[in-house]
């Protein structure tokens, strides 16, 4: 298993609100119905609680977190590689920020607590 974790900022000039919107109703049903996403397992949006934000301007820290989640690297280099692939990318920056877009490829977790602790 292969995961995409990206923390995203949003766009200058957006509200936390218009940012959960685009990112919702207009990136997620792009990513779902594309050739790309039949590659992806899972798609996971984690966005920052509105009520955590001190106003609409306030940009401190990240507006929300999405994981993606692979069979294999194979099929990681297989969503890039898809052919409708650019159509994802030309998206990021009409929501993102793209100078502080983080994102990390990771393997299966190494599941530390999981309910009780036995130690």
């Amino acid at each position: 298993m292969i995961k995409l974790t990206c923390l995203l900022k949003r766009k200058e000039g957006m509200t936390p609100a218009e940012f959960q919107a685009y990112w919702k109703d207009h990136h997620a049903p792009l990513i779902a119905n594309s050739r790309c996403g039949s590659h992806v397992l899972r798609y996971e949006q984690n966005p920052r609680p509105l009520g955590d934000y001190r106003d609409d301007d306030d940009r401190s820290g990240y507006d929300g977190v999405t994981v993606q989640w692979f069979a294999s690297m194979d099929e990681y280099n297989a969503h890039i590689s898809e052919v409708d692939s650019p159509l994802m990318f030309e998206d990021i920056p009409k929501f993102l920020d793209t100078d502080h877009l983080d994102f990390v490829l990771t393997e299966e977790p190494r599941v530390v607590i999981d309910g009780s602790v036995p130690w």
